[in-house]
């Protein structure tokens, strides 16, 4: 019941304003990749780790796995030009035995091993997996900055990382999604017309985009 992770470190951060890449920004006194290193060492179901990093960024990544002492990691490979060309670099990465896939973004250091276990056990009894939390603002639909109509927030969710499948399921979503651009690895298997299962996630599972997610995110970091 093999289960690998991938983490999807390779983005730039232009909105982050940072002089280094995004997975590399220090928060609290650690790189984000090292928060992620971290929850995912702990977590005992995850059995190994590959890091899909930008290519400029192959020898940082190793060396901060030895640094962090992540003995689970198999493998650093560079990405591709979209995430979810990234996500696929990571799957033709995956060591053998694998059967689950876990998926997370670098830009979420405050993963919790206690989520991550919470999405794993999701999956196993139904294939596919993702943390997500309740939306809590009202949404408007517009077109041309004119309100189309007013959305149920009772039946949105604002999805989080991270999102686990069964591996052939997600390989297979990954085959066929035909040009598909995805902004996460569920809507590929949606569009397959297969189940995905939800798990409640964590306001404080934020994904740091901005400058001020980066000040909030070190925030909360420092009281953890």
């Amino acid at each position: 019941m093999g289960v690998t992770a991938i983490i999807v470190a390779g983005g730039v951060g232009k909105r982050l304003k940072s002089k280094v890449r995004k997975s590399f920004v220090r928060l609290a006194g650690r790189p984000m990749l090292g928060w992620v290193l971290r929850a995912l060492e702990r977590s005992p179901s995850v059995r190994q780790i590959v890091i899909v990093a930008h290519p400029g960024d192959l020898a940082a990544a190793r060396r901060l796995a030895r640094s962090e002492r992540a003995s689970k990691v198999a493998a650093v490979v560079p990405g591709g030009k979209s995430r979810m060309a990234s996500v696929a670099c990571g799957l033709r990465a995956l060591p053998p035995g694998t059967r689950w896939v876990l998926v997370h973004d670098a830009a979420r250091p405050l993963v919790t091993p206690a989520l991550i276990e919470a999405a794993i056990q999701a999956a196993r009894r139904a294939k596919a997996a993702i943390v997500a939390v309740p939306v809590v603002p009202t949404i408007k639909q517009a077109r041309d900055r004119w309100v189309v109509k007013t959305l149920d927030r009772s039946t949105l969710w604002a999805v989080q990382t991270p999102q686990v499948f069964e591996r052939k399921l997600l390989e297979e979503a990954h085959r066929r999604s035909n040009g598909f651009a995805a902004t996460d690895d569920a809507a590929l298997v949606e569009a397959m017309g297969k189940r995905v299962k939800i798990v409640p996630g964590s306001e404080r599972n934020i994904k740091v985009t901005t400058p001020e997610d980066r000040m909030i995110a070190e925030a909360l970091l420092k009281k953890s």
